[in-house]
């Protein structure tokens, strides 16, 4: 049931897998013995990114043996990736998987950052962003969390009753997961935000299948485009095309540069 799915993730990450990248490895250092041994890893790795899109459990991508290590690279060593063509522009979802938790249980999804409207709706104007942060994510994948005010607003035990039948869970993408109750939520939550980053991936391979510009990779909740400056006037439809999900319209964080490590928070509207 979910064949057109998995094919459509398949042609992108084999175009991903054909495009050969661009690294700049003069600009890792080689001071520490973490900046030899990620400058021998990266020097020795492949010039390409080669997904494995069948070994994790729930889903998510991870790298196969000698792949361009695209998924582990720390930030101090990103500017070792530049792009093929003039820059690199970043389209990255906003608290992917709380959003997805809203989706599933119908609601409508906040248009401002998720975490500032956690404070201003659910924790009465208290705390930083950061402290929301990181009480909501303590809360969501602990199931002994015994939090009100969140659990009154996002119900996972009824996404659980729904999604799980006590040894296994099906996601509204056809994936069938072992579970016990602990892992659950996490599974059925992780696991459709993975697969809802697939399809709205293949909807900016789409738009840029005729174009110059071309997806150089995804990084979790991320995807990154190689962007010609011929194309740069559709960078609002890409924006767009990657926001517009089946649970409604995500937020959408910008981000532009000439290496990956030197990208700069846009304002595209």
């Amino acid at each position: 049931s979910n064949y057109d799915h998995i094919l459509n993730t398949t042609k992108v990450i084999t175009d991903i897998k054909y495009r050969n990248l661009h690294l700049n490895l003069n600009v890792i250092p080689r001071v520490t013995v973490q900046d030899k041994n990620v400058y021998k890893l990266v020097r020795n790795s492949k010039r390409y990114i080669e997904y494995d899109m069948y070994k994790t459990r729930t889903g998510r991508l991870s790298t196969k043996r000698n792949s361009f290590p695209i998924m582990t690279l720390a930030k101090k060593y990103r500017d070792v990736l530049t792009p093929q063509n003039e820059w690199l522009y970043e389209l990255d979802f906003n608290a992917a998987e709380l959003r997805v938790l809203l989706g599933l249980l119908g609601k409508e999804q906040p248009k401002e950052d998720i975490h500032d409207w956690n404070i201003k709706n659910i924790f009465g104007g208290k705390g930083t962003r950061e402290e929301a942060k990181r009480r909501v994510f303590a809360w969501l994948y602990n199931t002994n969390s015994t939090d009100e005010l969140l659990n009154k607003k996002y119900k996972c035990d009824k996404i659980k009753n729904i999604y799980w039948n006590g040894n296994e869970i099906k996601t509204i993408y056809g994936r069938t997961i072992q579970s016990d109750d602990f892992h659950a939520i996490n599974y059925i939550i992780q696991s459709t935000a993975a697969d809802l980053m697939f399809e709205q991936m293949y909807k900016v391979w789409e738009v840029l299948k005729d174009k110059k510009s071309f997806i150089k990779f995804c990084n979790h909740d991320s995807i990154v485009i190689d962007l010609a400056i011929e194309d740069e006037s559709c960078v609002n439809d890409l924006k767009v095309s990657f926001s517009d999900t089946r649970f409604g319209k995500f937020k959408i964080n910008c981000f532009g540069g000439k290496s990956w490590g030197d990208m700069k928070k846009l304002n595209i509207h």
